[in-house]
Order: C-alpha cells, then structure tokens, then sequence
C-alpha cells in the first residue's frame, strides 16, 4: 500500500487574528476522542473543530505529568481543550496552561450528567450553581486570550421550562461569554447512567434554536444526537453551529463530506483506503514510540460500516490488534481484506 501526503507538522496554533469558524465539530468524549482518534479524524477533515476528552482540573494541577492530558499533535489544529472543574482559581490556572500548550480554545463542561463527578461539582451539576459557572468563566477570561466557551444541557432533572436555560444562558453571557454548545436535552443527576443520560431525555432542539432567537449576537452551538450531514445543514439554517457525537465515532467516514458540505471547501479525500493512507505514517511513528496497535485500531474500526469487507475488518483488527507485540502489517491485512471483499462484490453484481 503506497503512503500518500503525510499529516502537516506545524506546531503553531490558528492565528489569534483568525475567529475559529465553528460550524461543525466533534464532541468531547471521555476514552473516545483521544489523540489518536483526533489524528485519524484530521485525516478526513481539515475544517472539523476537534475537542479533547474532558481534562479536570486536578489532573492537571495535582497530577505528576500534566503534560500527558494537554500534549496532542500539530495537525490536530482547530483543537479546543475541555475542563472539568469548579474552582474558579484553579480553571484559570488551567486556562493559562491550554493556551501555553497552543491549544485554540479553552471549553469548560458543564453537561456531563456522571454522578462519579457531581460530587466534585464537575459538569452538568454546575448549572444548578450558576454563580460558580460565572466566577469560573470570568477567572478564565481574564487567565488567558484565547476563547472561553461552555457546554451545557437545557436543564437538570424534571426542569421543563425553556426560562431555565434561557436565564442561564443569560446570566453567563453578561459575564462576557459569547459561544454556547448547547446539548439539547435535561441531564438527570439520579438515577440515570451517563449512556442513558444521552439516550433517555427527550430532545428538544426547539430550545437551541428559541435561544439563538433571544441571543442573536451569541454563538449558539447545537449538540445530541446528530447523525447526518443532512441534519447538520438543517440545524445551521437555526443556529451557528452543529457539533456532532457518538456518530463521529462510529461512523467515521461521515466526517469526509464536512469539508465541501458545510465549509465548501475541496475535500480531503475520496476513498476510506485513501484516509487509512493518511494515517499509517502517525501509525507507524507511535508504534515505533512504544504504542500498542490496538490503541491505535480501535479508533479505526467504523471507518468501513456498512458496506463490504466492513465486518471481516473489525473481526480482524479485534483479533490481531491486541497482541502486545501486533505491527503496522495488522493494519495493512485488515486493509486488504476490505479489498478483497469489495472485489468479491463487484464481481457479483457484474455476473448480475
């Protein structure tokens, strides 16, 4: 398999000049968009604005290698730092270290409904204390020059009134804050695990679109359950901005049609084999620096849902990815057994 255009390796962060567009993004998810799936995706989409997994604040402060949660690779630009944490002075302390680290934009979480981090006040329990979220988001302004946004719900529990996120909204936004990622749907902090949590509320994406009606001059950003580029483009005729989830993940392949359907611009590429191409040079460069191939793969294994070879491809890589010592050459079979499946299926519909 031939290596095409290797990832870029510029390690400056989008000019300060330059407004982030965000039109189109992929969520933070916890062990999910790590840095590896964040390379891989930039091997499908060069406008996306990409998300780190949510960071809290103690990892960083507390921890002994900050640095393992704040490194990433330069062709991952756009990319946003998410913080999970309460402490006003110790988010901005983070702040400061997301824009040291070159990071785009510093986001602070305020919608994960996980009851492992309600008790440090850590997500979508912050919107019962609006005040923290404000004195958090000033002390973060004022820590650093690169964006401060927030990602939030519409509501906690059996909250059903659109007045509770529109105040909300109301209240953070005269503390100067202007980019609002809303997931539209109530975060109910009992009783509910976080998957269900994403799954159970119903979504009431009426309520981003009113807030956007309200808030004209803020950047109001859509999240929950978005699987399309055609549900994008219909969310961007109501609001700034679509950021995209669980979909992102597991069908990575919608994010080839990102760059010409929303930003119109050219492309990155045609085919899967041709983003796979992409990626082996970060692959064999992080295997060659001690990473396991299954690291590395599991991010990998939606690229060819549904269509042929795709479930013989996860098979293989679940298989043989895992072994300790598993090389690039794993990733290669797994390729050309999607190959040889596709060409199995032409030959059928040719007979036909």
């Amino acid at each position: 398999m031939t290596q095409k255009k290797t990832l870029e390796t510029d390690h400056s962060p989008v000019e300060s000049a330059f407004k982030l567009d965000r039109r189109f993004s992929i969520a933070p998810m916890m062990e999910w968009t790590t840095s590896d799936y964040r390379v891989f995706a930039r091997c499908l989409t060069k406008n996306t604005l990409l998300y780190t997994e949510m960071v809290t604040t103690g990892a960083l402060l507390q921890g002994k290698n900050p640095e393992r949660f704040l490194k990433y690779d330069a062709c991952e630009h756009p990319i946003a730092l998410q913080l999970g944490g309460s402490d006003a002075s110790a988010l901005a302390k983070c702040a400061k270290m997301a824009e040291e680290f070159g990071y785009d934009e510093v986001n602070l979480n305020a919608g994960c409904p996980s009851d492992r981090v309600q008790n440090s006040l850590i997500g979508a329990i912050l919107m019962a204390h609006p005040d923290k979220v404000i004195d958090a988001m000033k002390a973060m302004q004022d820590a650093t020059s690169i964006p401060v946004t927030l990602k939030h719900r519409i509501g906690l529990d059996d909250q059903q009134d659109y007045s509770i996120v529109r105040d909300f909204v109301g209240a953070v936004a005269d503390a100067g804050v202007e980019t609002f990622i809303v997931h539209a749907r109530n975060a109910i902090l009992q009783g509910l695990s976080p998957k269900e949590n994403r799954e159970i509320p119903p979504l009431k994406y009426d309520f981003v679109y009113q807030l956007k009606k309200d808030f004209p001059d803020l950047e109001i950003l859509i999240n929950g359950g978005i699987k399309t580029i055609e549900e994008t483009q219909t969310h961007l005729q109501h609001v700034d901005g679509v950021m995209m989830g669980r979909e992102a993940y597991n069908n990575p392949w919608v994010l080839s049609q990102v760059d010409s359907a929303i930003y119109g611009n050219t492309p990155l590429v045609e085919t899967r084999f041709e983003a796979l191409e992409r990626f082996l040079p970060y692959a064999e460069q992080q295997l060659a620096n001690g990473e396991r191939l299954m690291h590395l793969t599991r991010h990998l294994l939606g690229i060819f849902q549904g269509i042929p070879g795709g479930k013989q491809f996860r098979r293989y890589l679940s298989e043989n990815g895992h072994q300790s010592d598993a090389k690039i050459n794993v990733l290669l079979d797994a390729i050309e057994l999607v190959k040889q499946q596709q060409d199995k299926a032409k030959d059928k519909s040719n007979e036909h």
